[in-house]
C-alpha cells in the first residue's frame, strides 16, 4: 500500500486493535440464552459502550430491544452542516459448534499462520474494531469530517429482529445520509468488494406425528406409519435430482449479472471433498446469490448411540429457505409451508411453525457513496478495482433501514471473506484485510464528506 498518513496511522494502531479484539472475542456472547449466559452478552455490550465513550461518543446507550437483547448506540458529532454516516456491526456470535473441533479455543484470540482465530473475529466483532480503527485514523489526521452514528447489534445471528423492531419504534435514532454495514466481506482476500444483494430467509420448524407412541419395529414395522420416514420423504421433496431447490410455486431460474464465481474457486472456498459434485444447475453465482436455497438445519430423531428397534411416532426438523432479491420472503414462507403439507405422505399429521423471517435486499449502486467507496478502495488496495458481489446470507436489518430511510445510501463491506470460515470451526480474520479495510473506510468517510 503506498505510504499515506491514514495508512501509517492504521498500521501503528493494529497491535492495539488486536488486543481489543482479543478482549471482545473472550465474551461468549451467543444470544441464545438457553445455551449461553445472558451475562456474557451483557458484558460484551458494556465493553462496546465503554469503547465508544473512550472515543468521545455522546449519547452512548444500551438499548433494550424487544427480543430481550441489547444493542449499543453512540453518536460522534462532526463539523456543523456535515453529512451523517451510520456505521453498523454486531457483537453477538454464532455458537462455537463443537469446541473440541477447534484447533485453538474458540473464545481465545490466537494468531496462527498469519491470521487471528476465534469466534467473532470476522463475524462481526472484527467489524466493530474495523470502525474504531477508521475513526481513530481520521481523528489523528485532521478529524472526523462527518457526523457518525454507531449501532452494534446484540442478536443478529439469532434472527429474532430485536433491533429491527426497536428502529421501527424509534425511527429518528438511526437516520443517516449513508449507512455502512460492516457485516459482509470481500470476494477473496485482497479483492475489494461491496455486497450489493442479500438473500432473505424464512425459517420453519416442522413436526410429523403418526402414532400415539413408538412401537416395536419387529412387531409393527412394515405397516405402522413411521414418522421419521415420512419426514425424510418430505425433506427430500424439497430438492430435485440434481440438488436444486424445488419448492412448489417458487421460481428458481434467475441469473446473476455481475462478478462470476468459478466452480474451481468455489470448491476450494467451500472445501468440497474430492469426487463430490456441486448441487444445482447454472453458474455458481446463480445458485448462491440469485436463487432460493433450502437447507435442513437439524432433525429431531433418536441418535444412533442408544437407538432402539422402534418405529418412530414423531420426528421434527428445522428448515431454512434462503430467498433471493425479487422474491417476497413472506410469500416464499407460505409456499414452503404449503409444499411441506402437500408432500407429507400417508396422511401423517404435520405442523409447520415459522420462527424467523427476513426480506432480501438489493442496493442502489449508482449513488455518490459508491463512487466515494470505489475511490477509497482503489487507494487502500493498489492495482485493484472495487467489485460488486452478492451474498447468500441474510441481514434483515438492511431492509428495515432501507424502508425507514429511503433516501439513505447503504453499503455493505466487511471481513468475512471465504478463508474466514464464519459460522464454522476455526473462524479467523486476516489482519492485513482488517488494515486495508480500515484505511478504505477512513478514506471513504473523507471522500464522502467532500463530495
Amino acid at each position: 500500500m503506498p505510504s499515506n498518513p491514514l495508512a501509517e496511522t492504521v498500521a501503528s494502531l493494529l497491535p492495539r486493535a488486536k488486543a481489543e479484539l482479543a478482549e471482545l472475542v473472550a465474551f461468549r456472547s451467543v444470544a441464545d440464552f438457553s445455551q449461553f449466559p445472558r451475562s456474557e452478552s451483557e458484558a460484551a455490550a458494556g465493553w462496546v459502550a465503554d469503547a465508544l465513550r473512550a472515543e468521545g461518543f455522546t449519547d452512548v446507550a444500551l438499548l433494550d430491544t424487544p427480543d430481550g437483547t441489547q444493542s449499543v448506540y453512540g453518536c460522534l458529532p462532526g463539523p456543523e452542516g456535515a453529512k451523517t454516516v451510520l456505521l453498523y456491526a454486531h457483537y453477538d456470535v454464532q455458537p462455537p459448534l463443537d469446541e473440541a473441533g477447534w484447533t485453538t479455543p474458540p473464545f481465545e484470540l490466537t494468531e496462527r499462520d498469519g491470521r487471528w482465530y476465534g469466534r467473532g473475529t470476522a463475524d462481526c466483532k472484527g467489524g466493530f474494531i474495523l470502525h474504531l480503527l477508521a475513526l481513530r485514523a481520521l481523528k489523528a489526521n485532521g478529524g472526523v469530517p462527518v457526523h457518525v452514528k454507531v449501532i452494534v447489534e446484540g442478536s443478529e445471528e439469532q434472527g429474532t429482529g430485536g433491533l429491527e423492531r426497536y428502529a421501527e419504534q424509534h425511527p429518528e435514532l438511526l437516520a443517516a445520509d449513508t449507512i455502512v454495514i460492516g457485516d459482509a466481506g470481500n470476494f477473496r482476500v485482497g479483492l475489494p468488494t461491496v455486497t450489493t444483494t442479500l438473500r432473505g430467509m424464512t425459517l420453519v420448524r416442522v413436526r410429523v406425528d403418526t402414532l400415539a407412541g413408538n412401537l416395536h419395529s419387529g412387531q409393527f414395522g412394515g405397516a405402522a406409519p413411521d414418522a421419521l420416514a415420512a419426514l425424510i420423504r418430505v425433506l427430500d421433496s424439497l430438492r430435485g435430482e440434481d440438488g436444486s431447490t424445488t419448492v412448489d410455486g417458487l421460481d428458481a431460474t434467475a441469473r446473476w449479472d455481475g462478478l462470476e464465481y468459478t466452480e474451481e474457486q468455489f470448491r476450494a472456498d467451500a472445501k468440497v471433498l474430492d469426487g463430490v459434485g456441486l448441487i444445482g444447475e447454472g453458474s455458481v453465482a446463480d445458485r448462491i446469490w440469485a436463487r432460493p436455497a433450502v437447507t435442513v438445519l437439524g432433525i429431531d430423531c433418536p441418535p444412533v448411540v442408544g437407538a432402539t428397534p422402534s418405529v418412530q411416532s414423531s420426528a421434527g426438523a428445522l428448515v431454512s429457505l434462503r430467498v433471493p432479491p425479487g422474491t417476497d420472503a413472506a410469500e416464499a414462507g407460505k409456499l414452503l409451508q404449503a409444499h411441506i403439507e402437500a408432500h407429507t405422505p400417508w396422511g401423517a399429521r404435520v405442523t409447520v411453525e415459522q420462527i424467523g423471517q427476513g426480506q432480501p435486499f438489493s442496493a442502489d449502486t449508482s449513488s455518490p457513496a459508491y463512487e466515494a467507496m470505489a475511490e477509497a478502495m482503489a487507494v487502500a488496495y493498489p492495482g485493484e478495482t472495487m467489485q460488486y458481489a452478492g451474498q447468500g446470507g441474510s441481514i434483515p436489518l438492511c431492509n428495515t433501514l432501507a424502508a425507514l430511510y429511503p433516501r439513505a445510501e447503504i453499503l455493505l463491506i466487511g471481513l468475512s471473506e471465504p478463508e474466514a470460515q464464519i459460522h464454522a470451526v476455526d473462524e479467523s480474520v486476516s489482519p492485513e484485510e482488517l488494515e486495508r479495510l480500515a484505511v478504505a473506510e477512513a478514506l471513504f468517510l473523507r471522500n464522502y464528506a467532500a463530495g
